[in-house]
């Protein structure tokens, strides 16, 4: 699988790279999906019922304030590190994460596009302010000390499972500039994807020579799209996932695997050397 996946990348000299949970999956980070495609647990919080209920919002931040503390430890894996180092060596185009977590940044990818945005980030939905999420944590904290010590079983995108705490008392801080209401700095279900991000990744796609996703379903039309562009433009896609993705009738190349057990220290030099001799 690795040699496969190897002669795709060698063949190509700017590639495009999707990527998704699969990618996470081996720092820690729970995912949605199963290998259908279909969800693992109920679908993420819409920007509709967060905006309009004060008792969704609560209870949303109840849980990311247990879910941040695992999510904040988590480090970049083999995958993470090996992308790094195919940018690093020229061979990307650009590199687009599904992904909230920051962990491309974090192993030493530069060039990336978050097109769902970042959890380490809190945006003010009033002034457009935008702020740490450790500075949002601590006046969570602060507010909720009653939390501050609570566990609980880690979920997607920095959620935790808390199923039986209760949520009507919890205090959600709003911005202390305007009072308008606090949102972590990502995309939610039924928001746009604000439309440079999309438009940057367009433009790499006209720059590419083939498209690989790594470690997702692409189930989410936001980032299949970008699978549709290379069609459209007649170059090779090549897929790394466990499992179903929806662009699989358009792929040249599927490789079912873990994302790090077939991408780690990767070599993309023939002479067997590694990309960073």
């Amino acid at each position: 699988m690795r040699e496969r996946l190897r002669d795709f990348m060698l063949a190509h000299r700017r590639v495009f790279v999707i990527t998704g949970a699969g990618c996470s999956t081996e720092s820690g980070i729970a995912d949605y999906r199963d290998r259908q495609g279909a969800w693992k647990r109920p679908m993420p919080i819409t920007f509709q019922a967060f905006t309009a209920e004060a008792a969704t919002r609560r209870r949303y931040w109840a849980r990311a304030m247990v879910g941040w503390r695992h999510l904040a430890r988590a480090t970049p894996n083999a995958t993470h590190r090996t992308l790094a180092s195919w940018e690093k060596a020229g061979r990307l185009s650009l590199l687009v994460t599904q992904n909230v977590d920051g962990l491309h940044q974090a192993a030493g990818s530069h060039d990336v596009v978050d097109l769902h945005g970042r959890l380490d980030g809190v945006v003010c939905l009033k002034c457009g302010v935008r702020m740490p999420r450790t500075d949002v944590q601590a006046e969570l904290a602060r507010r909720n000390p009653h939390f501050a010590t609570l566990d609980a079983p880690s979920a997607p995108d920095g959620d935790a499972d808390l199923e039986h705490a209760a949520f009507a008392d919890f205090d959600v801080p709003d911005h202390a500039g305007c009072g308008g209401m606090l949102k972590p700095d990502v995309v939610f279900f039924g928001e746009r994807v604000p439309p440079e991000r999309v438009e940057r990744a367009k433009a790499a796609i006209e720059a590419s020579d083939a498209l690989l996703i790594v470690g997702s379903s692409l189930m989410v039309y936001s980032g299949y799209r970008f699978a549709l562009a290379a069609a459209e433009r007649g170059i090779p896609l090549a897929a790394l996932n466990v499992g179903h993705t929806r662009a699989d009738a358009l792929l040249s190349l599927k490789i079912e695997g873990q994302a790090g057990a077939v991408l780690g220290d990767l070599s993309l030099d023939r002479s067997g050397a590694t990309i960073d001799d």
